[in-house]
């Protein structure tokens, strides 16, 4: 693990403030390291996070404090964006540059790339395509994460899954001695490997590729850019209260007072059934979750309308109150 210099914990929350926590992840840490640095500084232990980043990566990760680990489950399955660096001419074991090389290309072979290739493979991956995982990724075999079999000697060969690449835009080539070096932006579906990408544009154009760098930008609505440094952070000045966090990934739904409390007590309540994408009116098909909000700002819960009434999927407690135990959140991958 890098050393992040260890400052004066400012802002701690304990176990009552709740909300969701941007941090600008460095290079040479592990999502779990960053989560035990953020329980430090937030004298919680309830802190976990929604989708991992590579030590190797850089770049936004999402935590959740307290009981708005809860919201954590609907941040995994957002879009996110990338920016990273894709070797041609070369393949590694893991797919980026913390790998063993595996196969080197001439360097006849890499020159003669042409521009007109790395478009046509860059388009052959964009768009609805099965994408086959890395071996060494944190995607569980019977409990198992891939990269532990790997590591411990086992085969892995992970089946293809759909994903979807929705941008796959190169910004720049640059020749690095005798490989070439293709900086991109990627907008892609949760569970999409950029690894993965590497490897099989490189496999392709016949010379192999492999990251040498990644950053993550974006994760649904939340950008890198009002990320704190996990060196510099300071956990109460960053959190996104549970309201504007939810209302944020989710959409809103305004509560009238009785109705915050009936929600509270497990009640359904009278709504007007909203329109649904297809244009209908969504009194067949359960529509949500959204987040509910009391007059007063707090976030009563989330719940699913279903025809002209709302029924409540989860409850939150006001900050000030302490959670009954969450499990764990889900980890999603790159």
């Amino acid at each position: 693990m890098a050393r992040v210099n260890e400052q004066a914990a400012p802002g701690k929350v304990g176990a009552t403030a709740s909300g969701l926590l941007l941090v600008d992840k460095p290079q040479g840490w592990t999502s779990h390291d960053a989560v035990a640095r953020t329980r430090r500084l937030a004298g919680t232990r309830k802190v976990g996070h929604a989708g991992t980043l590579d030590p190797m990566a850089t770049g936004l990760l999402i935590l959740g404090i307290n009981s708005s680990t809860r919201l954590l489950t609907y941040v995994v399955g957002l879009g996110k964006e990338y920016r990273a660096t894709i070797r041609l001419g070369a393949s590694t074991t893991t797919d980026d540059a913390e790998g063993e090389e595996l196969a080197r290309a001439s360097v006849d072979a890499v020159a003669a790339i042409t521009p007109e290739a790395v478009a046509a493979g860059i388009g052959a991956l964009t768009g609805d395509i099965a994408q086959q995982p890395s071996s060494v990724s944190a995607i569980k075999i019977d409990g198992k994460r891939a990269y532990a079999r790997v590591r411990a000697g086992e085969a892995v060969d992970l089946p293809a899954r759909p994903v979807t690449v929705s941008a796959f835009e190169l910004l720049s080539t640059t020749p690095a001695d005798g490989f070439l070096d293709l900086e991109v932006r990627v907008e892609c579906s949760s569970g999409t490997y950029i690894r993965a990408l590497a490897r099989d544009l490189g496999a392709a154009l016949s010379v192999g590729g492999h990251l040498t760098s990644l950053r993550r930008t974006r994760i649904g609505p939340f950008r890198v850019d009002a990320a704190q440094p996990l060196a510099a952070l300071d956990v109460a000045a960053g959190l996104i209260g549970p309201t504007d966090a939810a209302t944020r990934i989710l959409g809103r739904l305004d509560l009238t007072e009785q109705q915050a409390i009936d929600l509270g007590h497990g009640k359904r309540i009278a709504v007007e059934a909203p329109s649904r994408a297809d244009g209908t009116d969504g009194t067949d098909v359960p529509v949500g979750p959204i987040a509910a909000v009391a007059p007063d700002g707090r976030l009563v819960g989330l719940v699913e309308y279903r025809g002209d009434h709302a029924k409540s999927l989860l409850n939150f407690p006001p900050d000030g109150a302490v959670a009954a135990p969450t499990a764990a959140a889900p980890e999603a991958t790159e």
